[in-house]
């Protein structure tokens, strides 16, 4: 029997971090992990697919390297090289986290987690068990990819996004299930490679959860490279074709008409992912979990049912996004060691989507808004109207930013565009901070950069912005 202050399962972006603080603090801190430290989003989401985005940015920069006067001829990709870059960044990230871990003096054991009770822990690996006894734990188990129930989700040719990002080879055509985050991502990533990519959407919009003002670039890009795009449309059923391959049945969900089927190499179900529980033992102990989606039930202070447990991430079944887990981590910590009590506060969560153009937002939408029934401000400035945009080349899209149309007071904001993924952190700040627009307006911003565009948008709040005639 091993004792600690504090037990995490789950070594991912939640766990880990978590870890790191715990241990910081002076608490005596167990980290069990069954895989790799890192989670699903260092070595089977996040990172591997931004190192493989990384590559069609430079494959297109190539392709349209005479618009900047350079010169790059018989341009293509060694897919292989791409992979192993890839392998090699998330392999580079994890030891710098294991180095952490070990530095900061956490216990690290390898196996699967069950909770045997309140206290106790037993960890499972090869077969051999270790009892670890905690005054308090941290479930941080995660999630795995969701999959539909449709006929033939099972055959070989279907892949999770965890199988996608193991391919060797590029296959010659692809089916994608699902345009949200995830599929949208992956359409880029394969449609930019020279894969012929379908994707097939229930909704009537791809990032659904977005204002459609964001989204109309990536589209249009969408369609450029390539991308043949079914919205509305339902999968009924996937079959093996004679030549090989799948092929994949779907219809309108409006009318219920069949839509002439597709034939692929591979499909890839995309549609979401749930929360993570295996054979934990959540239920038998009695932790609550809810009624729809199957994520542990936790407060503003990361606890569960049962007090000194406390669980953070994609379990808890809410935003699953990787700085949510960290900064849920750090909340549970802090009141696990008694700090003055944290509460969790989701009013500013940036969200980062890596599709071309880069979309990003925080705090509310305009659909928001409008349900909320508040009284908004808009404010927007084009990247058009950017010197650095220009400069590079990039200069589609644009910043929108929402106030309170009384106090004036910033409540959300979304960039589509050059760098949005980067620039979405000073409209987090001034959410988070509950600054008003003029207060942003009036804050100088260095020349020629592309956060001008934040300070132009918040201008157009006012009394309109600078660089762009009504």
């Amino acid at each position: 029997m091993q004792e600690f202050d504090i037990a995490i399962i789950g070594a991912g972006p939640g766990g880990y971090v978590a870890a790191i603080y715990g241990a910081r603090l002076g608490a005596r801190v167990a980290l069990i992990e069954k895989d790799t430290e890192g989670g699903t989003c260092l070595n089977r989401g996040c990172i591997p697919t931004k190192a493989l985005i990384r590559t069609t940015e430079i494959y297109k920069t190539l392709q349209e390297a005479n618009r900047y006067g350079c010169l790059a001829d018989n341009v293509r990709v060694d897919y292989k090289r791409a992979v192993s870059r890839k392998d090699r960044v998330v392999g580079g990230l994890v030891k710098g986290v294991q180095s952490l871990l070990a530095k900061g003096g956490v216990t690290v054991l390898k196996g699967s987690g069950q909770l045997v009770d309140a206290h106790t822990i037993k960890v499972i690996q090869d077969g051999e068990e270790t009892l670890v006894q905690a005054k308090n734990m941290i479930i941080a188990t995660g999630s795995e990819p969701a999959q539909l129930p449709i006929p033939g989700a099972t055959l070989d040719f279907v892949m999770d996004s965890t199988q996608a990002l193991e391919l060797e080879e590029l296959p010659e055509s692809l089916v994608i299930i699902g345009g949200g985050v995830i599929g949208m991502e992956f359409a880029f990533i394969f449609g930019r490679l020279g894969v012929k990519v379908t994707l097939i959407e229930y909704l009537d919009e791809v990032l659904a959860l977005l204002d459609s003002d964001l989204t109309q670039d990536a589209r249009r890009n969408l369609r450029m490279a390539g991308v043949k795009l079914h919205t509305g449309a339902k999968v009924t059923s996937m079959e093996a074709s004679p030549e090989g391959g799948a092929l994949v049945h779907f219809e309108s969900v409006a009318t219920g008409e069949a839509i002439p089927s597709v034939k692929a190499d591979k499909v890839l179900m995309a549609v979401g992912r749930r929360p993570f529980l295996g054979d934990l033992g959540v239920e038998e102990l009695g932790i609550e979990i809810q009624a729809k989606g199957g994520g542990i039930v936790v407060n503003d202070l990361m606890q569960t049912s049962i007090r000194h447990i406390y669980a953070i991430g994609d379990v808890t079944g809410g935003m699953m996004l990787a700085h949510v887990a960290s900064h849920q981590a750090i909340v549970a910590i802090n009141n696990i060691m008694g700090q003055e009590e944290h509460l969790m506060d989701y009013r500013a969560v940036p969200n980062a989507i890596f599709t071309d153009p880069e979309i990003a937002t925080v705090g509310l939408s305009e659909k928001e808004a409008e349900a909320h029934g508040l009284e908004i401000r808009v404010g927007r400035f084009p990247f058009a109207g950017n010197g650095k945009a220009l400069a590079l080349g990039n200069s589609r899209g644009f910043v929108k930013l929402i106030a309170d149309a009384e106090t004036g007071i910033l409540v959300g904001g979304g960039v589509v565009g050059p760098g949005a993924t980067d620039l979405i952190a000073e409209i987090t700040l001034a959410v988070q901070q509950g600054l008003t627009a003029e207060q942003v307006a009036n804050t100088i911003h260095a020349h020629p950069t592309l956060p001008e565009a934040i300070m132009e948008a918040a201008w157009d709040i006012g009394s309109g912005a600078l660089h762009l005639a009504d």
